[in-house]
C-alpha cells in the first residue's frame, strides 16, 4: 500500500477516535457522536493545511462541465457470464465516471489558465472559446486553411497555443493535450461525429 498523507491521516483518526470511544460507560450514541465530532475536526484541520484539494468541485462550479455518459445500464443483465468485460460491478461503474471526470475537469482548468497552457502572453483558450464553445472537435481530421494540410483536433489545439496563446507546442502524448482532447470532446457530447464539416 502506498502511504500518503492521507493515508496517514485516515489511519491517525481512526486510532484516536477508537482510543476515545472504546471503553464502559459509553452508548452507542454518545460514541457515534464523539467520533463525528473528532473526524469533523481533523478533516478542518486537514483541509486548512491542504486548501487546494478540492480543485475538481471548484472547477465544475466554475465552468459547466458536461457530464459523461451514464453507464449503469451495463447492471441490468445481459453481461455474459464468465466474460473478462463483462462482469461490472457498481465499483467499476464509480470508478470509471470518476476517473474520466477528475480527466475532462484537469482539461478544463488547462483550457481555462493561460499559465498551465505555457502562455507567454497570459492568453487562454477560453478567451477565444468561453467553455470549449466553437472548437467542434467532431469535425476532425478535416483540412486547415491555416495549416493548408488535413489535421487532426491536436494539430489545431498546438496551432492555437503557438498562434494565439504563444506557447511551446505540446507532444500528443503530453498529459496536457490529452485532458484538452477529452475536454473539447466532452463538451460536444451528444453532437454527430462529421468529419471534415467546415
Amino acid at each position: 500500500m502506498f502511504w500518503n498523507s492521507r493515508n496517514v491521516f485516515a489511519v491517525l483518526a481512526c486510532a484516536l477516535i477508537l482510543g476515545l470511544l472504546v471503553g464502559p460507560g459509553h452508548t452507542q450514541e454518545s460514541q457515534k457522536a464523539k467520533g463525528q465530532a473528532i473526524a469533523n475536526e481533523l478533516m478542518e484541520q486537514w483541509k486548512r493545511a491542504n486548501p487546494d484539494q478540492d480543485w475538481i468541485a471548484e472547477e465544475k462550479e466554475r465552468h459547466k462541465i458536461v457530464p459523461p455518459a451514464d453507464n449503469s445500464g451495463l447492471l441490468k443483465g445481459g453481461q455474459r457470464e464468465g466474460h473478462a468485460y463483462g462482469k461490472y460491478t457498481e465499483k467499476d461503474i464509480l470508478t470509471w465516471a470518476r476517473e474520466l471526470e477528475k480527466f475532462v475537469v484537469e482539461g478544463s482548468r488547462i483550457f481555462h489558465d493561460a499559465e498551465l497552457l505555457g502562455s507567454n502572453i497570459a492568453v487562454s483558450c477560453d478567451m477565444c472559446h468561453p467553455d470549449g464553445a466553437n472548437t467542434h472537435p467532431e469535425t476532425y481530421p478535416k483540412f486547415q486553411v491555416q495549416m493548408g494540410r488535413v489535421v487532426l483536433l491536436r494539430d489545431m489545439i498546438n496551432w492555437c497555443i503557438e498562434q494565439a496563446v504563444r506557447g511551446e507546442v505540446l507532444a500528443a502524448d503530453d498529459p496536457r493535450m490529452r485532458a484538452l482532447e477529452a475536454y473539447m470532446l466532452a463538451q460536444r457530447k451528444g453532437v454527430k461525429m462529421n468529419y471534415g464539416k467546415r
